[in-house]
């Protein structure tokens, strides 16, 4: 039956399923009986839906609660009616003034610590895979694989860096540091379990060096990481042919001290005006990537297989 003062329906047996006023439908229903044998009711408010609505934002209040604690309260109540969610929402809030604050605090500190570990895990794979690259770019022997634990500036020799690798594991001054780049620089102190080691973008390195493919050498000094890092290579040849692109490489000493032959240094970027009838320049950009040395490796040539304790 159709009750109360219902100002529009539907009229379900149209196509265009227009609306009408109650008076239209009430005579649609009379000159359509078979079609409303079963009578026709007037649809039922969604109060349910409104109740549902008002557990649904106060739960979302509680969300913003760390830990999630409350809103895990809200969850797990059973509502006892059409107020129950909503009561149980609420009431998650005031149970995180007692011990559930202390619960929400140890999921923060064990979240903290999965987190560490994470980035634990990730950094000794990166160092691995580090690790590896050297091994297979630098196959020297003696190699003594160390990572780079401080960076140093003093007056006068700027660029230099800590590694965790003494003389307890055969490490002694004048030796050549690779990582699976290229040239690092020289260690020039060592103690038992660490030494500092000169870059080679220091102003007071020098470095024997040869244009890779050729029999033109050279000497490659540093312009300093505060002067942008870079390199300047002196031919001792006016008529060797510079030109950019060109590889750089050491030139190399008996017994690999201080640096074995063949190691990239860097690549030619720039060529200067000859300035003399004896020598020509070129500014290099060096192989390695000072500023982000991590596994490096010492060239002890003792003829020992590599420390792994780097790995």
């Amino acid at each position: 039956m159709i009750e109360g003062d219902i100002a529009t329906r539907y009229i379900k047996g149209s196509k265009d399923y227009r609306r009408t006023s109650a008076k239209e439908f009430k005579e649609f229903v009379k000159a359509n009986p078979k079609r409303f044998a079963k009578g026709c009711r007037a649809p039922r408010a969604r109060r349910p839906v409104l109740a549902l609505l008002a557990a649904a934002s106060a739960g979302l209040i509680v969300i913003g609660v760390p830990g999630g604690l409350a809103l895990r309260h809200a969850a797990g109540a059973e509502p006892a009616g059409r107020a129950g969610g909503t009561s149980a929402a609420l009431g998650g809030t005031a149970a995180l003034g007692g011990s559930d604050a202390g619960d929400v605090r140890a999921y923060e500190l064990e979240n903290a610590r999965l987190a560490a570990r994470l980035w634990a895990a990730r950094a000794e794979h990166d160092r691995a895979a580090r690790l590896a690259e050297l091994r297979e770019a630098a196959p020297y022997p003696g190699l003594v694989p160390a990572h780079v634990i401080a960076v140093g500036e003093g007056p006068g020799r700027a660029d230099t860096v800590t590694i965790d690798a003494g003389t307890r594991r055969g490490v002694r001054p004048n030796m050549a540091v690779v990582s699976g780049d290229g040239l690092v620089g020289r260690v020039i102190a060592a103690g038992a379990d660490s030494a500092t080691v000169l870059l080679a973008t220091d102003v007071t390195s020098g470095i024997g060096a040869r244009l890779a493919g050729s029999r033109h050498v050279g000497i490659v000094t540093g312009e300093g990481m505060r002067s942008g890092g870079l390199l300047r290579l002196r031919v001792l040849d006016a008529r060797a042919p510079l030109r950019v692109g060109q590889r750089v490489e050491t030139l190399g000493s008996r017994g690999m001290r201080p640096y074995p032959a063949g190691v990239p240094i860097g690549e030619v970027i720039e060529v200067e005006p000859a300035t003399d009838q004896l020598t020509r320049s070129a500014l290099v950009r060096p192989a390695v990537r000072f500023s982000a040395l991590d596994v490096v490796g010492v060239v002890t040539g003792s003829g020992r297989s590599g420390d792994a304790r780097a790995g």
